[in-house]
This record gives C-alpha cells, sequence and structure tokens, in this order.
C-alpha cells in the first residue's frame, strides 16, 4: 500500500512539472494585461492608463490622450475579441509577453508587451504589434 502511494505522488508531481502552471509572475503579468483589456472595452482610460509604466504616463500625460492613441493605433486592443496568453520571455534583462488577440473581425494579431516591475505592481511599459508570416493557401 505505501508503494501505491508513493507511486501516486510520484505520478502526480509528474503531471505538474508536464502540465508547467504559470508562476506568480506570469498571474500577474497577465492580469495586468487583461484587467488593461478590459478597462478599454468599457471605454475606461482612465482604469487602463493606470496599468501603464511611469515612462508612458509621462508620454501622454493624460488618459484621454492615452485613449486616443490606443484606438487609433490599436484597434485591436481597444475592442479585443479572444485574448490568449503565449510566451513569456526575458530579452536583455526585460520582460516581454507576447499576447494573440482576434479582433471584432476575426483578424488574428500578434503582440509583444513589455513588463516592468513597480512598487504599484506590473506595469505595460509598451506594446509592439508583430508582423505575422504570410501563410499560403
Amino acid at each position: 500500500m505505501q508503494a501505491l502511494a508513493r507511486m501516486m505522488v510520484a505520478l502526480v508531481l509528474a503531471l505538474m512539472l508536464i502540465t508547467n502552471p504559470a508562476t506568480a509572475q506570469d498571474r500577474g503579468i497577465e492580469a495586468t494585461i487583461s484587467q488593461q483589456l478590459e478597462a478599454f472595452k468599457a471605454d475606461d482610460f482612465g482604469a487602463a492608463f493606470g496599468f501603464a509604466s511611469p515612462t508612458i504616463k509621462n508620454i501622454f500625460r493624460t488618459p484621454e490622450n492615452f485613449g486616443a492613441m490606443v484606438k487609433q493605433g490599436y484597434p485591436m486592443v481597444w475592442r479585443p475579441g479572444e485574448v490568449t496568453f503565449l510566451e513569456q520571455r526575458e530579452i536583455a534583462g526585460n520582460i516581454w509577453q507576447k499576447v494573440q488577440i482576434v479582433d471584432g473581425g476575426g483578424r488574428v494579431h500578434i503582440l509583444d508587451y513589455q513588463m516592468i516591475q513597480t512598487p504599484e505592481g506590473w506595469q505595460i511599459n509598451g506594446v509592439q504589434l508583430l508582423e505575422q508570416p504570410d501563410v499560403a493557401a
């Protein structure tokens, strides 16, 4: 019976390693991006601006300016449909979170969010729209 219990514990541990649950950092970053996207959906640019880093806040100065930039330059972020978090990685000391957003028209967009840790928690320090490779039919 004891051998069966040890085997069950080993199996559970192996399954946990295989499924690779998100780390606290991953969850914090995903929560920050998700909350900002929800704020955009509600046209709450003040709340959305709150998830931006001090550098971004300094550039745009007001939630209204920030909201206008997002509406014009990143409509898929302003009105996201399906959101899927892809890989997270560190590049030259910076944390980047790749996110796939399907917009209301069904178009797929891949964005790269640069994240920074601040005393207030994770904040978004920039977003890049990535080029998608052409897919042959």
